[in-house]
């Protein structure tokens, strides 16, 4: 396994020393699962992907723009813009998971640009810079919607890497999929960005995302990179988000990491070769289902399964260690 991981490493430096970084928007929640914070480092930890833009999604624009920020600003990239997206007024302090960590930060202070029409910003950014573009999206994508609502073509230019869905697996590995969060939020939106004209279209489903987390000697490395300031903001997070959640065992952020579902987007955007993909046809219930369909509305490429788990774990951890 340390041979293919050396392999597959070896390959991304060839691939980024002989490409230019792609332009890269992230779409995502953060905030509320401390997944998105992971998947925020290992962008920034990506030499591929030149992050642009953080589009705020689903629910409290302020707060989660306020958690982008400190970490951006916490690692000295406030060259990233911050795009505050849809806004449906506060979510009060119950769901302000990561809330204790950005109390007395103040968003306006922030030393790059914030912008409050998120949407707007979104669709111009696409619109000015060179072509192909990155969509990472790891939320609901209700921001994204009415970008494609207002400006269809922009589409045409942009790659998109989901974190949607559960197609043979739910929850957990179950043999029973799952309406997935991301889809079960706005079943609407999600039916939107899938209709669009992508450059194209891949999702990492529950199936793979679903089985992702960090634990023993990894996770270790990273829970003790205390002189590493974006990896401090990570775990600092995890140290306020899981004692607040319903779902987490109280003690469980000091021996591993919880499920990171997002970081499989970032992980596609800039390689990917270590997951089985098939292009799968689907239509998507109003209950956030999304269902195996030959005569469905929908087909991207998914992640459906694993070749090597373990091989990329190395190499994610690599990467946020800046080996």
């Amino acid at each position: 396994m340390k041979l293919l991981t050396t392999l597959f490493t070896l390959a991304s430096t060839i691939t980024f020393l002989t490409a230019k970084p792609i332009p890269t928007i992230l779409s995502t929640d953060i905030g509320s699962d401390i997944d998105d914070t992971w998947a925020l480092a290992h962008i920034l930890r990506s030499p591929e992907l030149d992050l642009k833009m953080v589009l705020t999604e689903t629910g409290e624009a302020l707060y989660r723009g306020q958690v982008t920020g400190k970490v951006l600003e916490a690692t000295q990239r406030a060259d990233v813009s911050i795009a505050l997206g849809k806004d449906y007024g506060v979510m009060g302090e119950q769901h302000r998971h990561q809330g204790p960590w950005v109390k007395n930060y103040d968003l306006s202070a922030y030393p790059g640009t914030v912008h409050q029409d998120g949407v707007q910003a979104f669709i111009n950014l696409v619109k000015t810079t060179e072509g192909p573009i990155n969509i990472i999206a790891i939320g609901p994508p209700p921001s994204l919607a009415a970008a494609l609502k207002q400006a269809p073509e922009i589409a045409e230019k942009c790659h998109f890497y989901g974190m949607h869905g559960s197609f043979d697996l739910g929850y957990g590995g179950s043999e029973s999929i799952s309406a997935e969060t991301n889809v079960r939020v706005d079943p609407g939106a999600f039916r939107a960005v899938m209709s669009a004209n992508w450059l194209s279209n891949t999702l990492t489903p529950l199936d793979t995302c679903g089985l992702y987390s960090l634990e023993d000697d990894n996770y270790q490395k990273i829970w003790s990179s205390t002189d590493d300031p974006l990896l401090r903001s990570v775990i600092e997070n995890y140290c306020v988000w899981a004692p607040r959640v319903p779902w987490m065992e109280c003690d469980f952020f000091t021996t591993r990491s919880s499920t990171l579902f997002d970081d499989i987007a970032v992980y596609m955007a800039y390689d990917g070769s270590l997951l089985n993909y098939e292009d799968i046809t689907f239509s998507v219930t109003d209950d956030g289902y999304t269902l195996r369909d030959p005569q469905g509305p929908f087909t991207a490429k998914v992640a459906i399964s694993w070749k090597d788990k373990e091989a990329f774990q190395d190499l994610h951890i690599q990467r946020l260690l800046k080996q």
